[in-house]
């Protein structure tokens, strides 16, 4: 657990890409993430490293000899999907980000024959990084599970077990989206006004329409059904983090969830980042995982270690932006709405993986792991509308003059996320957007 700080994360470090040396990039030389691309009229996926406004083309700079350290890994960083690659795990994250370093890094000596493996970012259409097989949305903000349980279960907010285990469900991974496709609003039943509206349901376009600002794992290797990843192992399995807005309809998810749990409020769509952030990138962002106060049960002995107390946690600024089709109109810029810390979560990636196994389920290679609403202590910080609009009860007053208690046609919602720390160079997560649409 914990990867090694190294020559990549020295923040004097420049790259021979001038955009990359902004001070306002997300992806200077010390982040390169991974995604999968398309470019002009070929659908065909290639995966490429974003470094300020470009994008490498791996595939084109392993045919021009660029990157002889990565030969063991040719055939699988010419795929059109990362999972190929990401059987290999954190192996060929750490030779891939250091192959591609030297590469980059002023002075490589390579910058005439790398420079046509460059793609400018705004010409490319990003997709899905991974096929997903599988797909678990977990529960594991205490700020979250108080402030929502007090307006469905005032006499105990915080549910006995929430404390004990993270709470997940599984989710569909078929409607899991790259960032800029549209959310098309969904139908469903939504829960009664009165006696004589359960009697008469019908399927209309919810009125309840919500984000929900989340930060997720996809699995690199995979384990065995029948075998358990211990805690200190599970950053072994994890390939790369991404953000992920799981769009939800309330006013179906109040009326469907008893007593299985969401199925059509969420199944309609999740939308996904398309840059993967690397463990290796994000090591000098790991702080200590969430201390438990007197009040809280001890950790169960699976779920906990000395190295993940010390740093089993990622500090991740967090922030949504919103803007309506009449801010555009006046010409008025996307406004925050919130600006939750991921290292606040009471659960830790590493203990979500962990406790999905515990029980012998074989997590797969592309499996998506999701954290839940990420909220912070001050509703303010919350991460979905349903709290900071005490479920639509106090709409959002926006600075066109309109009020929101929940999304509307035409809202565009965008989630972003960059890590921080003194003394070293600021990375970032790149946006993950979806714009409302009318439903069918």
């Amino acid at each position: 657990m914990s990867e090694a700080i190294d020559h990549t994360h020295n923040p004097r470090a420049r790259s021979w890409v001038q955009s990359a040396n902004s001070p306002n990039t997300e992806f200077p030389i010390q982040n390169l993430p991974l995604g999968v691309f398309e470019h002009g009229q070929s659908p065909k996926g290639r995966i490429g490293v974003a470094i300020g406004d470009q994008v490498l083309d791996i595939a084109a700079a392993l045919d021009k000899g660029l990157l002889p350290e990565l030969a063991e890994f040719k055939a699988e960083l010419h795929m059109s999907a990362l999972n190929a690659l990401m059987t290999h795990g954190r192996r060929a994250t750490r030779a891939l980000r250091h192959a591609v370093f030297g590469l980059l890094q002023e002075g490589s000596g390579h910058e005439a024959l790398a420079l046509t493996c460059l793609l400018p970012m705004r010409e490319l259409r990003m997709q899905v990084p991974a096929h997903i097989g599988d797909f678990t949305d977990f529960f594991t903000s205490i700020h979250h599970a108080r402030r929502t349980g007090e307006l469905s279960r005032p006499d105990m907010p915080v549910a006995a077990n929430f404390r004990h285990m993270p709470i997940g469900y599984h989710g569909r991974a078929s409607s899991v989206v790259q960032s800029g496709v549209p959310c098309i609003r969904p139908r469903g039943q939504a829960t009664p006004s009165s006696a004589a509206a359960v009697a008469a349901q019908e399927y209309l376009p919810t009125q309840a329409l919500d984000f929900e600002l989340e930060v997720g794992c996809l699995i690199g290797k995979g384990n065995a059904l029948g075998s358990t990843v211990p805690i200190d192992e599970a950053e072994d399995h994890m390939f790369g983090l991404c953000l992920v807005n799981d769009w939800s309809a309330r006013d179906i998810q109040g009326w469907e969830s008893y007593p299985l749990g969401p199925f059509l409020a969420k199944s309609f769509m999740t939308t996904v980042s398309p840059w993967l952030v690397t463990l290796e990138a994000l090591a000098p962002f790991r702080v200590a995982a969430p201390a438990r106060t007197p009040e809280d049960p001890p950790l169960p002995p699976v779920l906990t270690s000395a190295k993940h107390a010390a740093v089993g946690a990622i500090s991740i600024s967090l922030e949504v932006l919103l803007q309506t089709a009449v801010m555009r109109e006046q010409g008025l810029e996307p406004v925050v709405l919130t600006s939750p810390q991921f290292s606040e979560q009471y659960w830790t990636l590493t203990q979500m993986l962990t406790h999905h196994a515990s029980n012998g389920c074989n997590l797969r290679t592309g499996d998506l792991l999701s954290s839940g609403t990420v909220s912070g202590v001050e509703r303010e910080n919350s991460g979905c509308m349903v709290e900071l609009t005490t479920l639509g009860k106090e709409p959002l007053r926006l600075p066109s003059g309109e009020t929101r208690p929940f999304l509307e046609d035409g809202d565009v919602v965008w989630l972003r996320g960059v890590c921080r720390r003194d003394g070293y160079q600021s990375i970032g997560f790149g946006e993950c957007m979806g714009q409302i649409k009318e439903g069918r």
